[in-house]
């Protein structure tokens, strides 16, 4: 590879200064260069290189001088592409040739004159182009440093009082509210003059009374009185009235778009040519259709403040109305709201400064909050169908087809009778999160209780709750909720899961951080002050999460074994429908789906042989059962005489070979022992032979044949038939192997009290030549996919 000034060698690999990564070998990086977003960045840079050689500078015009006098004005030197000026003094201008010869024939002349004044021309800066820093723009950052807020929350005398004084510090104060005021004003004041009788309504942190500093403005622009005021408009028309003497209609933005079919794309390029060209102070004005609903992002200068505007989004108005309402039924919602959602940024499972991405938002934040308060004994808020029974016939409010119906009022709720103080219930968050089964689980705020997954498995439409007088609102079908890691239903939008951009590593990180947090909890550095100065409280659990430090949850999962999470949404329709069937047992026939499938994975793709010591007696699995349940149970702080109906991780029976799968199914000599039983949990085992070193050199013998091949490029794991190609060539050329690895399998699946999942337990029985941790290494990564790869596939 020939040299290139954007790569730099670095001790772990190399560095892009372009992209502004670091890459770990000479083939990812020769991936990463031939990759759209370093080809995009290089066209990009090239780009701008051109328009800086095509462009010169000018100032020393009149403010009130157009894009188009100067446009006129430089012509005579050549085609103008595109002309710039200071949108807020009009000091400068950019003025942007097709042509360099224009630019220079620009320059070569001394003077230039327009309306009399004297232009200075000079060539336009030239910048090193580079990525814009992320850092830059970070607002999340809160006004106090977290070294002041550790001293201002030592200075209380209770965790009661540290959570009483994080709304404090973080809610917004009175100046904040009244710049967001503001922007309102004038954004109204602005976008009537185009679009006449709209509203812009506030929604979100800014009004809800859980923001912060840093939170975003989110607006909504209301066009349903515009449209009326349209028809009404062209009603006139037709009768030759409302026109001015030129024949044409006053209103000549809404005769060039007809609101009543544009669509949101179409709306959006509207407000933003609006927002751009005739709204002082505001810059950055960006379109974003792709996102789930389209917004225009928009910075306001003087004021440091960036917002959103989204289209007739009624339902957030709705959503944040809810949220005023649950904030004033209890005086201990806001500080709790507060806490979490702090202690979650500083773990890093929330608060993506750039937004959107694999985190947390601050919304589905609060509703595990309020679900929390609804589930706790006795609750302290009610769940929505029972604020929808106190709501009185004038305060009925459906929107969109789903029943938003709730008290406007929180006098017309009767007060909780929890008397638990704040210190108790942030214990009790933590703790109940803490065994939550997530992926099992759909948080419902609207019923109260959790719904079991198995309800939306087998759905492919979904009739939302509505009114019973909505004819409309009765044949609306919607399709039903992205199903994920983490499922929390919006308290109306009863299709929209509001953590369904939540991978599997941050659903990882948030069980992680709950355990730690409910461990925490109960120490007395979280209840006491301490008399000797020490941190003490929520300046402990504030502490943010630091990369490479082991906690002693990591010192657990440093135990041999794979997590094969349950994930509904790669599930073929037909499994989904199979699993809903099963109603309570589905983790039964999925284990058992999980664990067929892990034996074509090592025996068919990775070319495994049964070990001849697979044959266990009952005497001998018992007691060797007894041994693992004992160790499991010593590791998770289980109870090893406890037999529940309910399942407990690491609970093991003695297993006959009647209660296993047919012979046909499982190769010669090899048994899989699986307890049918619902139960107990399910467990299987396994003895495998490894005689060839499969893990080795597997990407590169992948990446030759992928070029002999009709197939697609996949991550390793990501297709059957290439793994099983690739194995078979490691094999084929390593015709003499001299040693064998021997190791033991034993899967179970976890439920009920724990997050849904098979745990891969392995050990090595003969490894001569120590490879068993490269082989542990390479499945660490390659299983799980390959699983998920089969399961997508299987019917």
């Amino acid at each position: 590879m020939e040299p290139d000034p954007d790569i730099q060698t670095v001790p772990k690999g190399f560095r892009c200064k372009l992209c502004d990564v670091n890459i770990p070998n000479e083939p990812s990086l020769e991936a990463h260069m031939k990759g759209k977003k370093h080809q995009h960045l290089c066209r990009l840079r090239a780009k701008r290189k051109a328009q800086e050689e095509n462009s010169v500078y000018v100032s020393g015009f009149k403010p009130d001088t157009s894009t188009s006098e100067l446009a006129e004005y430089f012509q005579q030197f050549g085609p103008v592409a595109e002309v710039i000026v200071d949108k807020e003094r009009s000091l400068y201008a950019i003025v942007e040739f097709a042509e360099s010869a224009s630019t220079e024939a620009t320059l070569a002349q001394l003077q230039h004159c327009l309306d009399g004044l004297k232009l200075r021309v000079k060539p336009r800066e030239r910048k090193e182009f580079k990525l814009a820093s992320k850092e830059k723009h970070d607002r999340t950052k809160p006004h106090i440093s977290l070294e002041k807020l550790n001293h201002e929350l030592c200075l209380t005398s209770s965790v009661n009082e540290q959570m009483q004084k994080m709304v404090e510090i973080f809610q917004l104060s009175e100046n904040d509210s009244k710049a967001r005021q503001l922007v309102v004003q004038l954004l109204q004041e602005v976008l009537v003059e185009f679009l006449p009788d709209c509203q812009i309504v506030p929604f979100g942190s800014s009004v809800n009374t859980f923001g912060s500093h840093s939170c975003d403005l989110d607006l909504v622009l209301d066009l349903e009185n515009t449209k009326a005021f349209q028809n009404r408009t062209r009603k006139s028309e037709q009768m030759g009235e409302n026109q001015s003497e030129d024949g044409q209609s006053e209103d000549s933005i809404l005769s060039d778009i007809d609101l009543a079919t544009a669509s949101p794309a179409e709306l959006l390029e509207l407000v933003a040519a609006i927002l751009r060209k005739c709204t002082p102070g505001v810059h950055k004005v960006q379109t974003v259709s792709s996102a789930r609903l389209p917004v225009v992002k928009f910075s306001h200068r003087q004021l440091s403040l960036q917002g959103d505007i989204t289209i007739n989004n009624r339902l957030a108005v709705r959503n944040t109305r809810f949220l005023q309402l649950c904030s004033g039924l209890d005086s201990r919602v806001r500080p709790l709201v507060y806490s979490v959602r702090f202690w979650a940024k500083q773990k890093q499972i929330a608060g993506n400064p750039s937004g959107g991405g694999p985190l947390l938002n601050n919304y589905a934040l609060t509703l595990l909050v309020l679900f929390y308060l609804q589930t706790v004994s006795p609750p302290v808020l009610p769940s929505v169908e029972q604020l929808k029974n106190m709501a009185c016939e004038e305060e009925e409010c459906v929107i969109d087809g789903w029943d938003c119906t709730f008290p406007s009022q929180p006098i017309s709720v009767p007060p909780s009778k929890n008397t638990d103080d704040l210190c108790t219930l942030l214990f009790g968050f933590f703790t109940y999160y803490s065994k939550f089964d997530f992926p099992g689980s759909v948080v419902s705020l609207r019923a109260g209780c959790t719904l079991p997954i198995t309800e939306f498995l087998s759905r492919d439409d979904e009739t939302p709750d509505t009114a019973e007088s909505s004819d409309a609102a009765r044949q609306k079908t919607t399709v039903r909720p992205k199903l994920g890691p983490v499922n929390i239903l919006d308290p109306f939008e009863l299709h929209h899961n509001v953590a369904g951009n939540i991978t599997e590593r941050t659903h990882k990180n948030l069980r992680r951080e709950f355990c730690e947090a409910e461990k925490y909890c109960r120490s007395l550095q979280y209840q006491r002050k301490s008399s000797k100065g020490k941190s003490w409280g929520l300046v402990k659990l504030f502490t943010p999460r630091v990369e490479g430090v082991s906690s002693s949850q990591d010192a657990i999962e440093k135990i041999p074994e794979i997590i094969i999470p349950f994930r509904a949404a790669i599930l073929t329709q037909s499994f989904r429908t199979e699993l809903s069937s099963a109603a309570e047992t589905f983790r039964v026939v999925w284990f058992k789906k999980v664990c067929s499938i892990l034996e074509v994975v090592f025996n068919d793709i990775l070319k495994c042989t049964p070990s001849d010591q697979v044959e266990i007696s009952q005497d001998q699995t018992k007691a060797k059962g007894d041994t693992e349940e004992e160790e499991v149970n010593n590791n998770q702080s289980l109870d090893s005489s406890s037999h529940q109906p309910t399942a407990h991780a690491g609970i093991k029976r003695p297993l006959s070979i009647e209660e296993g799968p047919s012979s046909s199914s499982s190769p010669q000599g090899k048994r899989m022992r699986l307890e049918p039983s619902a139960d107990y949990p399910e467990v299987a085992h396994w003895n495998w032979t490894q005689t060839h070193p499969v893990w080795a050199g597997r990407r590169k013998i992948r990446r030759v044949l992928l070029k002999t091949s009709d197939e697609t490029s996949k991550p390793e794991g990501g297709c059957s038939s290439i793994e099983s190609r690739v194995t078979q060539y490691i094999i084929e050329n390593d015709s003499n192997p001299k040693d064998k690895l021997d190791f033991q399998l034993d899967a179970l699946v976890v439920g009920s009290d724990e997050c849904t999942k098979a745990v891969l337990k392995f050990k090595e029985t003969s490894d001569p030549t120590g490879h068993f941790q490269d082989f542990f290494h390479f499945l660490d990564s390659f299983l799980p996919k390959m699983v998920e790869t089969l399961l997508a596939k299987s019917e």
